[in-house]
């Protein structure tokens, strides 16, 4: 039996150039670090064929799709029946991301939200989990998940979750889960450590979203796969659970959550 741990990489993007150069050494490092999985995540619709291609040609790595809210008024807009044409690809295990960015793109909230609640609507559709993007957008994107669960449920990740404690109860309330990144692991971050640890276990997920946010010891380098180990292990003290406890939540809430990757998995 392998001492390594079960962890999974609920969201990265493995087709981004920083990764080009040794895309397989960056997956086989992650799975030599007990990360099985791994979600590689599109988020321009052009490039569909480009991530799909990445997972069908490594086993651990799975993918989803959506047109990222930065993005939302520079690209065509996703349809509904076309990510729901997408969620057909056997390891294609979620919608998005997707969700409202007004940091540096406010000038195109109306599309953003537009653009939202398409991918909403895909994902109570295919019952394929939403992956949220929310960045000072707080009360737009508490409105909009309460105004469309109203209209029948979806399942939902909070990914890369920095947001108030208010938006957190929100989601939480309407069944979304929330998702910790290395942010969580940085020093100045107690505040946010908080607002996970007052959430419920079954709820949380981890993640990288490498290249971005590496966690210590390797913050303002490239982050990849590999890294989700040091976010888990310093995620395992927020909840005050031994890393084994937390490493095999985590990964049930995954398994349970993207339904389709543990289907995969199990069929393997």
């Amino acid at each position: 039996m392998s001492d390594l741990p079960d962890i999974v990489d609920s969201h990265c993007h493995l087709d981004f150039p920083d990764f080009a150069e040794e895309l397989p050494q960056v997956i086989n490092r992650a799975v030599d670090q007990g990360v099985t999985r791994m979600v590689t995540i599109c988020t321009k619709l052009r490039n569909v064929a480009q991530v799909r291609a990445i997972a069908e040609a490594h086993d651990p790595v799975f993918w989803a799709a959506g047109t990222h809210p930065m993005s939302a008024a520079d690209e065509p807009l996703a349809t509904v029946e076309g990510l729901v044409a997408l969620a057909e690809h056997p390891k294609f295990v979620g919608i998005g991301e997707t969700g409202l960015d007004y940091h540096y793109t406010a000038d195109s909230a109306e599309v953003q939200q537009v653009s939202l609640r398409m991918h909403i609507e895909a994902a109570r559709q295919t019952g394929l989990p939403l992956i949220i993007h929310s960045r000072d957008a707080d009360d737009d994107m508490a409105r909009i998940l309460t105004e469309e669960h109203a209209k029948g449920p979806f399942p939902c990740v909070m990914h890369c979750f920095t947001s108030s404690r208010a938006l957190a109860e929100t989601a939480l309330g309407l069944g979304c889960y929330l998702s910790m990144s290395g942010i969580t692991a940085f020093p100045r971050s107690s505040e946010l450590r908080d607002i996970f640890a007052a959430a419920p276990l079954d709820r949380i997920l981890v993640e990288t979203d490498s290249p971005y946010l590496a966690p210590p010891p390797y913050r303002g380098k490239r982050n990849e796969p590999a890294y989700t180990l040091h976010t888990a292990k310093r995620a395992a003290e927020t909840f005050d659970l031994s890393e084994a406890e937390f490493f095999a939540q985590t990964t049930e809430n995954f398994d349970r959550l993207f339904w389709k990757a543990k289907a995969w998995k199990d069929a393997a």
